[in-house]
C-alpha cells in the first residue's frame, strides 16, 4: 500500500503544480490582450478529474486488488505519457494551459511532438486516465473516466480548434 500512496501524492503534486503554471500561464497571455473561451466546458473537465482521482482513491481503498502482473508494462505507459506530456508542454511554453486560452494571431506550434501529431498533450493524458488507475487494479475507475475523457476532450478539441482557426484569421 505504500507505493499506491507514494505514487497517489507524486500525481496530486503533479497537478498541483501544473496548474500553477497554467495559472501563470493565463496571466502573461491575458496581460497580451488574450481571452479565455469555454469557462464552462472547463469547470466541467476539471470536475471530472477531481471526480477520476476521488474514484480511484476510494476504487483502491475499497477494493484493494493488488498490482496485476503486467504492472511493469503500465509502467512503462504512464512513463512515456509523461514524456509525451511534459514535452508538449515546453513546446508550447507560455500557450500551454488547462484553460482555452486564445491570442489573436496566435501562433500555430509545429515543433516538438506537434510536428508528429496534432494534440499530444491530449494523448498523454488519456493514456494516463487509462493507464494510472490500472497500475492498482482499478479496472472500474479505468474504464468509467476514459469514456468520459474521450467524450469530454473530443468537444474540447472541436472548441479549441475553432478558436485557434478564429485567432488566425
Amino acid at each position: 500500500m505504500i507505493y499506491f500512496w507514494i505514487f497517489f501524492s507524486f500525481v496530486m503534486v503533479q497537478r498541483c503544480v501544473e496548474l500553477i503554471l497554467a495559472r501563470r500561464h493565463e496571466r502573461i497571455m491575458k496581460k497580451s490582450g488574450a481571452i479565455e473561451i469555454d469557462r464552462s466546458g472547463y469547470m466541467i473537465l476539471v470536475l471530472m478529474h477531481i471526480a477520476f482521482l476521488l474514484s480511484f482513491l476510494s476504487e483502491k481503498l475499497l477494493l484493494d486488488r493488488g498490482a496485476p502482473e503486467i504492472w511493469p508494462v503500465l509502467l512503462l505507459f504512464f512513463l512515456g505519457a509523461q514524456l509525451l506530456r511534459y514535452w508538449a508542454i515546453s513546446s508550447l511554453g507560455v500557450y500551454w494551459n488547462t484553460k482555452i486560452i486564445v491570442a489573436a494571431h496566435h501562433p500555430k506550434i509545429r515543433t516538438g511532438p506537434y510536428r508528429f501529431l496534432r494534440h499530444p498533450n491530449y494523448i498523454a493524458v488519456a493514456i494516463e486516465i487509462t493507464v494510472i488507475p490500472l497500475l492498482f487494479s482499478c479496472y472500474i475507475t479505468s474504464i468509467v473516466f476514459s469514456i468520459a475523457n474521450a467524450l469530454l476532450i473530443g468537444r474540447r478539441i472541436r472548441v479549441e480548434t475553432g478558436a485557434l482557426k478564429a485567432s488566425l484569421e
